[in-house]
């Protein structure tokens, strides 16, 4: 910490006078995060492209996403699986950088565990929304987009997060670069009622029209459906399975 009897004459003014922001910087932030950003857009990395989706219900959640991930103009994996259990009845979907995703999947495993073995219960979503957006500010983890699914006490529970870490409760939400041929399906098909079988439908419907016109989407979908009795995650090539 710099005390007032420090000189302030050479470069360390400098640093001072220049715009910063006046809050700033939060707890745990990194250096040169914006720098990180840009880097992080270049070819030589393998991204998801990617669909997701995440439609509550009155009984749980649903969430879908395709299965291909690129590297540049190059589809590098056709059989990634991009949502993730990452609460005894939560999970999250994926979408930007592949390494980032991991690792945070990984840090929001550890400390839902963690918080479960202190207290003696599960992180409520609400909470674990918050810890998510709370990470994606640090800037540790460009460019991640997730959607966060769960049920707990209260309910089911739906989380669109962008990739800076602004968190919305929804009914139902897309992220990745079909979303908007994924959204198009949600708004003709969703309805108040729908149940969680009708939701995996209406999810697989979104994710196959993504497929058919973005390049970075494709190769099959995960499906995970989150209730009150836990998560369970299924994969399918053929999208006949769930039509």
């Amino acid at each position: 910490m710099r005390t007032p009897t420090d000189d302030l004459s050479d470069g360390a003014s400098l640093e001072l006078g220049r715009d910063q922001p006046v809050f700033g910087p939060e707890l745990g932030e990194f250096e040169h995060s914006e720098r990180r950003a840009v880097q992080a857009d270049g070819e030589g990395e393998m991204k998801t492209g990617t669909t997701t989706v995440g439609i509550r219900t009155a009984d749980g959640v649903v969430m879908a996403t395709d299965m291909r991930a690129s590297l540049g103009g190059m589809v590098s994996s056709k059989d990634v699986q991009k949502v993730e259990k990452i609460h005894p009845r939560g999970a999250l979907t994926i979408a930007g950088s592949v390494s980032a995703a991991q690792n945070l999947i990984s840090t929001l495993k550890a400390e839902t565990n963690l918080y479960e073995a202190r207290r003696g219960k599960d992180m409520s979503m609400e909470a674990l929304s918050t810890l998510t957006g709370n990470l994606l500010r640090t800037g540790a983890f460009f460019i991640v987009q997730p959607i966060l699914g769960g049920v707990d006490d209260e309910g089911a529970h739906i989380y669109s997060i962008d990739a800076l870490g602004g968190t919305t409760e929804e009914e139902y939400t897309v992220t990745g670069s079909g979303s908007q041929y994924a959204l198009g399906v949600l708004e003709q098909e969703y309805y108040d009622e729908v149940t969680v079988d009708e939701a995996k439908t209406i999810a697989a419907k979104a994710i196959q029209s993504a497929v058919e016109r973005d390049l970075a989407s494709g190769n099959g979908i995960n499906v995970a459906v989150v209730t009150d009795e836990g998560v369970d995650i299924t994969r399918h090539k053929d999208f006949d399975d769930l039509l």
